[in-house]
């Protein structure tokens, strides 16, 4: 008799590379938004990047944070914190320190990037972005990588939510 056996689904290589963004995220350090971001290229990791203050620098962890009052698109008022640099910035600045190229790369991350990161994006050479979630403020994200001819994709729709400080 044939014994039944539950095939195993392995993860697609988005799946992979975003579960990998996610744990890469657990190491930020401002509670009010852990993300990671893995830069992928072949289907190899070459830089990874989480939320956090530059070296040697205290973290919203340890000291709170650094709120910055920003205007939106729409006339409404935020509160952001500006003392940590965004996951994307530091997968693409540690790259850039080590000497490794993310051209034609592909950057998972947990939401779709600011307009700042988007920027840094472009200017990387980076090809593909697969983000987990949305960004309430992606519009001119989303603009400025259609018209770079950069690939956007939202796995799930939902718009990510800051906690309030």
């Amino acid at each position: 008799m044939k014994k039944e056996t539950k095939k195993y689904k392995r993860p697609s290589w988005d799946e992979y590379f975003i579960g990998m963004a996610n744990y890469v995220g657990s190491r930020g350090t401002c509670d009010r938004g852990r993300s990671g971001c893995v830069i992928a290229r072949d289907k190899r990791v070459v830089s990874t990047g989480y939320v956090g203050s530059p070296p040697g620098l205290p973290h919203c962890d340890e000291i709170g944070h650094e709120m910055h009052k920003v205007i939106n698109e729409d006339g409404s008022e935020s509160q952001h914190c500006i003392r940590t640099a965004h996951a994307e910035q530091n997968a693409i600045s540690q790259a850039a320190r080590f000497g490794i190229s993310v051209d034609s790369g592909t950057l998972y991350c947990k939401m779709t990037p600011c307009y700042t990161c988007a920027k840094s994006i472009i200017t990387a050479g980076i090809k593909r972005v697969v983000s987990e979630k949305d960004y309430h403020a992606s519009k001119r994200s989303k603009e400025i990588f259609k018209k770079a001819g950069i690939k956007l994709e939202i796995i799930n729709k939902k718009i990510e939510k800051y906690l309030r400080q």
